[in-house]
């Protein structure tokens, strides 16, 4: 009986030590699942975000964006729309001309830069005739004779070499770039007659000049804005793909490769 006893004894605490192993078995494998991407360097499940090549700092460039609508919100609408308010559309659409002259000098000189001969010919007459019987580029001559603008950037001259447009990035204040573009920006704002001229010519005037650029581009902003919000649910993605495309598309002369890379994930 005793033996009996032992043994029925014992069944319960064998049975209760199996049970034990099983569940440390499945704890050690519920811990592995969830340790492993992290200590054993295996695929994140399915279930963790993945991000496009194109954009492999999404987290970080949202929380920019964000910062940026909100800097928008509080502070850069109420003033372009004060601005457009105050001002008269001829005043306005002549401030807009002169930034607009003054961009052909850097858009002479990287149509150059890409042998873009033709162009560049086409850039420069635009700043002469502008600069002299459009008094001081007030009024779009050029465009009236049929000289058309020719749009090009330090960007694009960088991409027209070779040079890949790297992962999406957005500025704080300055918006979607990638990292050729940003670098790009660099060399457009050292040779943007505005800034030269601004801060090193007439310091004294150059927050004044510089802001009211910033304002008058804003102001452009306007009138897409509504169609913005109305197109997109993802602003932030709508925003990233549309630049992305836009640069690639310009980069090309609108002509872009065929290229499915961008499309991979990570």
């Amino acid at each position: 009986m005793a033996r009996d006893t032992a043994a029925d004894g014992s069944a319960p605490a064998e049975k209760n030590a199996s049970t034990a192993k099983t569940a440390s078995v499945d704890d050690n494998r519920q811990t592995e699942a969830i340790e492993g991407p992290v200590f054993k360097n295996a695929a994140p499940p399915a279930t963790y975000p993945t991000y496009s090549k194109k954009d492999p700092w999404e987290p970080v460039n949202r929380k920019i964006f964000s910062f940026n609508e909100s800097v928008d919100d509080y502070v850069m609408r109420p003033i372009a729309k004060g601005y457009r308010w105050i001002m008269p559309d001829p005043l306005e659409t002549a401030v807009g001309n002169v930034f607009s002259n003054l961009g052909d000098i850097p858009i002479t000189l990287n149509n150059l830069l890409q042998l873009k001969f033709s162009n560049a010919l086409t850039s420069s007459t635009r700043f002469v005739v502008n600069s002299t019987l459009g008094l001081a580029g007030i009024v779009d001559l050029a465009s009236g004779i049929g000289l058309e603008k020719h749009n090009e950037d330090f960007g694009q001259t960088l991409g027209h070499y070779g040079v890949a447009s790297g992962p999406y990035v957005v500025l704080p204040f300055l918006g979607p770039s990638s990292t050729r573009d940003a670098g790009g920006r660099v060399i457009d704002t050292v040779t943007d007659p505005v800034f030269v001229g601004s801060f090193f010519v007439a310091p004294f005037i150059g927050p004044i000049v510089g802001s009211t650029k910033v304002t008058d581009a804003r102001v452009e902003l306007l009138k897409s804005e509504k169609t913005l919000e109305e197109a997109s649910l993802d602003k932030y993605e709508f925003i990233r793909d549309a630049y992305l495309q836009r640069r690639q598309n310009l980069v090309h002369d609108g002509n872009p490769p065929k290229d499915t890379e961008d499309e991979e994930e990570i």
